[in-house]
C-alpha cells in the first residue's frame, strides 16, 4: 500500500482515484474501507481522491453510460473525474492536510 500511496504525487493519486473508481461502494460503506487503507500506510490526499471517484464512478455505472451516451463522451467522462479527483486529492494533501 505504502509503495503506490504512501506519497502525495500526483501518480499516487490517480492511483487510488482509479482504484475508487472501480470499486463499487455501497453508501457509507467506504469509510471503514479508507480507514483501514490509511492504516496500511495511505496517506490524505490520495484517500481524498479515492472519496471523491468512488461515488461519481463505478464499473456498472460505467457501462450504463457508455450504453446510453457512447464511448466518447463515457471516456471523457470517465478521464475527468479521475483528473480532477487525483488534483483536488493532490492539492489536500498538499494545502490541507500538511
Amino acid at each position: 500500500m505504502v509503495k503506490f500511496v504512501g506519497n502525495n504525487s500526483f501518480g499516487a493519486n490517480a492511483i487510488a482515484a482509479v482504484f475508487g473508481a472501480f470499486m463499487y461502494f455501497a453508501t457509507l460503506t467506504e469509510v471503514p474501507i479508507v480507514n483501514n487503507f490509511m492504516a496500511l500506510g495511505m496517506l490524505k490526499g490520495p484517500a481524498t481522491a479515492l472519496l471523491l471517484a468512488g461515488p461519481s464512478l463505478s464499473l456498472p455505472n460505467m457501462i450504463v453510460i457508455g450504453k446510453v451516451m457512447g464511448i466518447k463522451k463515457t471516456l471523457t467522462y470517465v478521464g475527468l473525474v479521475i483528473v480532477l479527483s487525483a488534483l483536488i486529492g493532490m492539492l489536500a494533501g498538499y494545502i490541507i492536510y500538511v
